[in-house]
């Protein structure tokens, strides 16, 4: 398989901590919504694809079941909302919100020295 983060497949990933990994994530989920606000579905799909690839890395990292039963749903449910019919329901503000969380908590344990 061929990686669009190689260095961070290749074991990089892992040296993050998990909020960092799912702000990171988020990211790439921004610029997803972003480009398909902007009328460019190529790069919006890309950008869909690199947080697939990046969640997929989080997903072998997870160990315990809920963590794991959560980040499994949150990628169908993401595949739902940009690719298929999205019969969640689910809106581009409503992705905004769930990892900006994320983006938030490991922004405030990396100002407080506490990164894992």
């Amino acid at each position: 398989m061929t990686y669009q983060h190689a260095q961070l497949a290749q074991g990089r990933w892992k040296e993050f901590s998990f909020v960092e990994q799912m702000g990171n994530i988020g990211s790439e989920i921004e610029r997803t919504i972003r480009w398909k606000q902007k009328g460019n579905p190529e790069y919006s799909a890309r950008a869909f694809e690199r947080a697939l690839e990046l969640l997929d890395l989080t997903i072998d990292n997870a160990t315990s079941g809920p963590r794991l039963r959560e980040l499994t749903r949150t990628r169908e449910a993401l595949a739902d909302h940009f690719v298929f019919s999205n019969e969640y329901g689910t809106t581009d503000e409503c992705w905004k919100n769930y990892f900006f969380c994320f983006a938030y908590a490991a922004r405030v344990a990396k100002e407080n020295g506490k990164v894992r």
